[in-house]
């Protein structure tokens, strides 16, 4: 290596090969020395080397901030900074070492990512932003080459833009990198901290179908893409879940007041962040299924089928989440047979179902002959054969609710004067925390204890 090229000189490190480069830092991989000029055992480490030339008063407080943050910081998905050093020419940052590249390598290496790929890579990113949005800190140059690989984990990395910024701070200085910029940057108009999720819109939208959305072959080509007022549309023929094309299309809203907000963000479920691989996931997994193992021990197969169904919602990403091929395959295999007792449950489950439905059938039209000279109530009773028979079709489920609502809400006006009503009242109250087809079931409990309980 020629001298004018020669790394600079750093104590305890050995700098070698060139990493990249930038306006104001070069990057070089480096080794830990290890006793005096021993490099056995050595620890690799990346190191930030900023000329002190280049930096001007912007700059300079970029830098300084950088460090701040970083110091402040530890979260296994964003880049560790380890120390920084400085001399009469260059600062120098110490960074953990990320062996595997960068998104925008593996990318390009793909051609396009499979959306479950696309899926765990956004989760990690979407981990790492919300340790930073709960501490106010905005990246503002969130981009695939700012996003390092480090085996299967990904580690958001280069904060020289990055600031502190309450939700209600505004900023109106030009940031990050043009193609992942949001129109509010671009366009020179006051911004928050929400362009960090339009970024994110972009990464993802580059994963899935291998370019930006507003890939060009000029800045103006570029600018004016962005400054248009039309609506990002995903590519004819893309074929993503529903989840996916809701998520992509709220975080790529040109208005920011329109955009998904972080908080919908961190809850949507395409990032679904209570499942994503994690050291946690197998003890939340294990806690579960020893639930489940009881409940099914006792006989409560609804209550077993549902905890086996939410274990398994946390071994597939703890499987993902294990390095060790043995205890890899070995979980695979315990996990396999949880899916084995599931699907027979769900089948046991089925079969009691249907004996209820029938049960249920011969009863109903039992109260509706001796309802006859009651009209309200045996037109509620009619109402509630209409929601069961729906059920039984597997009608649509929030249709097939609301009449079991009207049903109920008119035999609770035909008992109004029964002393169940407290009771009733409170059974109706329970039943309707979660709106899904386990309440149809609850309804239909509600009914019958309601029937069963007034006729003598």
């Amino acid at each position: 290596m020629a001298a004018g090229f020669a790394p600079p000189k750093l104590k305890d490190f050995i700098l070698t090969e060139k990493l990249g480069s930038g306006t104001y830092a070069t990057v070089y991989k480096a080794f830990r020395k290890v006793g005096w000029f021993q490099t056995d055992s050595r620890e690799a480490v990346a190191v930030k080397v900023v000329s002190k030339k280049t930096l001007n008063k912007s700059s300079m407080e970029n830098l300084l901030t950088e460090i701040e943050i970083l110091k402040t910081v530890r979260h296994p998905h964003i880049v560790q900074l380890k120390d920084f050093q400085w001399d009469s020419e260059n600062i120098y940052l110490i960074l953990e070492w990320c062996s595997g590249g960068d998104l925008s390598r593996f990318i390009r290496s793909c051609r396009i990512l499979p959306e479950r790929v696309a899926r765990h890579c956004l989760q990690q990113i979407a981990c790492a932003l919300q340790f930073l949005h709960e501490r106010n800190i905005s990246h503002l140059d969130l981009k695939p080459q700012n996003i390092l690989l480090s085996g299967n984990t990904l580690k958001l990395s280069d904060f020289g833009f990055a600031q502190y910024m309450s939700p209600w701070d505004e900023q109106q200085a030009l940031r990050g990198s043009p193609l992942y910029m949001a129109p509010e940057m671009v366009c020179r108009r006051h911004y928050d901290a929400r362009v960090d999720l339009w970024s994110v819109g972009v990464i993802l939208y580059e994963a899935l179908f291998g370019r930006a959305p507003f890939a060009s072959r000029s800045f103006a080509e570029l600018e004016e893409k962005i400054r248009s007022e039309k609506p990002i549309e995903l590519p004819s023929g893309a074929r993503v879940s529903r989840d996916c094309r809701d998520l992509l299309l709220r975080l790529l809203e040109r208005d920011p007041d329109s955009r998904i907000t972080f908080e919908e963000f961190f809850l949507h479920p395409f990032v679904d962040l209570e499942h994503m691989p994690s050291a946690e996931s197998l003890g939340k997994a294990k806690a579960l299924v020893m639930q489940a193992v009881q409940k099914d021990q006792d006989g409560e197969r609804s209550a077993a089928l549902s905890l086996y169904c939410s274990a398994l919602e946390h071994f597939v990403p703890a499987i993902h989440y294990e390095t060790d091929r043995q205890r890899k395959e070995a979980l695979r295999q315990k996990v396999n047979q949880y899916v084995s007792r599931a699907e027979e449950l769900k089948a046991l489950v089925r079969s009691d179902n249907k004996i209820s439905f029938e049960e249920a059938r011969s009863t109903r039209n039992i109260l509706i002959e001796m309802s006859r000279d009651q009209p309200r109530l045996l037109a509620a009773l009619e109402v509630a054969s209409t929601a069961v028979a729906q059920e039984e079709s597997g009608a649509e489920d929030y249709d097939t609710l609301d009449l079991y609502q009207q049903s109920l809400g008119e035999l609770l006006l035909a008992l109004a004067e029964t002393t169940l009503e407290i009771t009733l009242t409170f059974k109706l109250t329970h039943t309707r925390k979660r709106r899904n087809k386990q309440n149809n079931k609850n309804y239909l409990s509600a009914l019958h204890f309601i029937l069963w309980n007034i006729w003598p």
